[in-house]
C-alpha cells in the first residue's frame, strides 16, 4: 500500500550493526564468462551515462559532459539528440509511465522533464540547500526520490505540485548517492561519504541511518532483492555486502583481484548481481549469485572506460550501461 507523504519532520535514528559473518574469501579470479556484451558508439562526445529502457523499448541516457539527453533504438540502430537547458549536465534519468523522461540537472538546480513528442521540457527548482540533484527513482505514487550529493540531502519531488522536501543525514559530507526504493515503498540510499546505509519512513519522513561493519567502507550503489535484503558494494575497500534490516545482519564478501573498485550494478531476475569493477582500465563485469553467494563470472569491457551506473531491462533480461569512453553498451546474460 503506497504511503502519502505526510508531515514533513526529520528524526536521526542509529541502529547497532550486528556483524555475523565477514563472507570472507574472495573466489578465485579466473572465473568464467557468462555474458555476451554489445556496444554502440555514440556520435557525439560528453560522458553517455545511466540509461533507461521505456515502454517502446528505446534507450535513453544522459550525455552529461555534452549538455544533452539521447536516445537510443536498439531495433533501428539510430540516435537521437534532445537539447537542454544550457548548463543542466544531467546526471541520471528514468522514464515515466507516459514515456516522459525525467532528469537531474546536476549543475542548475533543477530536476527536469523532457515529452519526447513535443520537445517541450519543464523544469523543477530545487530548494535553496540543494545544489545538484544526482540519482533519481520513482515512488509508487509517480513522485520522484532524489539523492543530492555535494548539497548532502536526500529529497522527494511531488511531481505534480513541484513542492520539494529534503533532509540532510546526521554526518557531515555524508554524500548521498545510489537509492532504490523498497518492497514498502521506502528510499534506501547509500551514503558514499560515510560507512553507513540510510532509509526513509515515507509515512513520518523519518531518516534512519545504519552502520556498515567496516570504518573505513564507502557504499556507492545499491539494489534489494526479492527477500528485501540491501546489497551494497564498498568502492573504497572493494567488497560486496549484503544488510538484512529484519535482523540487522551484515554479510561481506571481498570482490576478487587485486584492486577493486565496484561501482555500477545490476540485479537482474535471476538473482545475479552484475558489478562493474572500475579498479581496472578497461573496466571488467563480475557477476555474484546472491543465492549460492559466490561469484561466477567475469567479463572484459571491450571499450574500457569507467560505468558508473547500470540499468536491468526485465523485458527481456538485459542489462545496459554507458562507459565513459563514448559507448552505450548492452550485457545479455548467458544461461
Amino acid at each position: 500500500m503506497c504511503a502519502s507523504s505526510g508531515l514533513y519532520r526529520v528524526t536521526f535514528l542509529f541502529s547497532l550493526a550486528l556483524f555475523l559473518s565477514a563472507g570472507a574469501v574472495a573466489e578465485d579470479p579466473a572465473l568464467p564468462d557468462q555474458l555476451s556484451l554489445n556496444e554502440w558508439k555514440v556520435p557525439w562526445e560528453g560522458r553517455p551515462r545511466d540509461p533507461f529502457v521505456d515502454g517502446d523499448g528505446n534507450v535513453w541516457f544522459c550525455g552529461q559532459a555534452g549538455n544533452y539527453i539521447g536516445r537510443f533504438s536498439p531495433a533501428s540502430g539510430i540516435f537521437k539528440q534532445f537539447g537542454i537547458p544550457d548548463g543542466t549536465h544531467p546526471h541520471n534519468l528514468i522514464v515515466d509511465d507516459k514515456n516522459r523522461v525525467w532528469y537531474a540537472g546536476n549543475r542548475n538546480a533543477q530536476i527536469g522533464r523532457l515529452d519526447p513528442d513535443s520537445g517541450e521540457i519543464r523544469q523543477f527548482a530545487m530548494p535553496d540547500v540543494i545544489e545538484d540533484p544526482h540519482t533519481l527513482v520513482f515512488n509508487c505514487d509517480g513522485n520522484i526520490w532524489f539523492t543530492a550529493q555535494h548539497s548532502n540531502r536526500i529529497g522527494l519531488l511531488d511531481v505534480g505540485t513541484g513542492e520539494v522536501q529534503s533532509m540532510a543525514p546526521s554526518v557531515a559530507q555524508a554524500r548521498p548517492y545510489g537509492i532504490k526504493m523498497d518492497a514498502q515503498d521506502r528510499p534506501w540510499i547509500a551514503l558514499f561519504g560515510s560507512n553507513r546505509l540510510a532509509m526513509v519512513d515515507p509515512q513520518t519522513m523519518e531518516l534512519t541511518e545504519f552502520e556498515l561493519p567496516r570504518a573505513d567502507a564507502r557504499p556507492r550503489r545499491l539494489e534489494i532483492d526479492g527477500d528485501g535484503h540491501i546489497w551494497y558494494v564498498d568502492y573504497a575497500e572493494g567488497y560486496l555486502g549484503r544488510f538484512e534490516p529484519d535482523s540487522g545482519a551484515f554479510t561481506e564478501w571481498r570482490m576478487p583481484g587485486e584492486t577493486p573498485r565496484p561501482y555500477g550494478t545490476a540485479l537482474d531476475d535471476s538473482g545475479r548481481l552484475w558489478i562493474a569493477d572500475t579498479g581496472v582500465i578497461p573496466n571488467r563485469i563480475l557477476a555474484f549469485d546472491i543465492k549460492a553467494e559466490k561469484f561466477i563470472s567475469v567479463s572484459p569491457l571491450p571499450s574500457g572506460g569507467n560505468v558508473r551506473h547500470m540499468f536491468f531491462n526485465s523485458s527481456d533480461g538485459s542489462f545496459w550501461f554507458g562507459v565513459d569512453t563514448g559507448y552505450l553498451a548492452q550485457g545479455q546474460p548467458r544461461e
